[in-house]
């Protein structure tokens, strides 16, 4: 039914034309959200409700969105994943307002609309919807490697989930020089057809560096950043560093048996010094009773 009236509304195009208007810039709603598809038309004269038709179909595929004729909405031929999603505003309808309001737009929603309207001319025009939704703020994860050392690759993750679409990555170092270059990034789609996006990054680790992941969605524009520090607290030594720490550690060895050598060196000699006095006291003392003896028996 539908499409022979559109076919007769299409016949009707090489008699005469009524304008319809509709926005050229694309219309971006957010991801279940309501989207209002705005379509209005200029009649040449006043009119009858029961004169008017209007039809709102998806230019690709010609299925039909919603229709209206006879004074009443008409909806048999529905696509069936607009049931219950679509509307007119029936008291605008007379002042040139066939507008279309879309509930829960999701992303399979989005492309382009073609609004038909007859009165005693024939008119159409076609837009743009297009879904945005925003990631989840983005994180940045280290990849578990042990015994890293400075110079080696390092691969740094970006994560964000549930936007829509695909959204441009910009990864940075510290002082702010571009590294995007050296990225692979990587879209999964859930079942709304929202996207996990995975960016990896791969640099040579470098001890105190900071490095960012940003995100811009094209429709909503910048998201979000998030930064990784790496401080190289676990790193390993390279091998320079690791024969410095030896020789060092074999210096300081070798100074304190050096030490241990002098301080027996000293600790003997005092030794051997008090035992001579000693001697040389009792030698002394045996000289003083001597003496004492000899002068007693004089």
């Amino acid at each position: 039914m539908l499409s022979l009236l559109l076919t007769a509304m299409m016949a009707l195009q090489t008699m005469a034309m009524l304008e319809v208007n509709v926005p050229e810039q694309p219309v971006v709603v957010l991801h279940g959200s309501d989207a209002v598809l705005n379509c209005s038309f200029s009649p040449a004269s006043a009119f009858n409700l029961s004169d008017l038709s209007i039809f709102w179909q998806l230019t690709d595929t010609k299925r039909s969105v919603h229709g209206y004729w006879g004074g009443r909405d008409q909806l048999v031929d529905q696509a069936e994943r607009f049931a219950n999603r679509t509307s007119l505003w029936p008291v605008q309808l007379g002042l040139g307002n066939a507008s279309l309001l879309l509930s829960s737009v999701v992303v399979a929603d989005e492309g382009s609309y073609t609004c038909f309207v007859r009165v005693q001319d024939y008119g159409s025009a076609a837009l743009l919807l297009l879904v945005a939704a925003p990631y989840s703020k983005p994180v940045v994860t280290l990849e578990s490697e042990t015994n890293l050392r400075p110079g080696d690759e390092l691969a740094l993750t970006c994560v964000a989930y549930g936007g829509y679409p695909e959204a441009g990555v910009i990864w940075q170092d510290g002082g702010g020089r571009n590294l995007t270059d050296n990225i692979t990034t990587s879209l999964v789609a859930n079942e709304e057809g929202l996207f996990m996006m995975t960016s990896v990054l791969t640099v040579v680790l470098e001890p105190n560096s900071t490095y960012s992941c940003g995100l811009i969605n094209p429709l909503l524009g910048e998201e979000g950043y998030a930064f990784v520090t790496i401080t190289g607290q676990n790193m390993a030594f390279p091998p320079v560093a690791l024969w410095v720490t030896i020789g060092l550690a074999v210096c300081l060895l070798v100074l304190l048996i050096a030490l241990a050598a002098v301080c027996s060196r000293k600790i003997k000699e005092s030794c051997e010094e008090a035992r001579r006095e000693a001697e040389e006291a009792k030698e002394l003392e045996e000289e003083e009773s001597k003496t004492a003896m000899t002068l007693l028996n004089s």
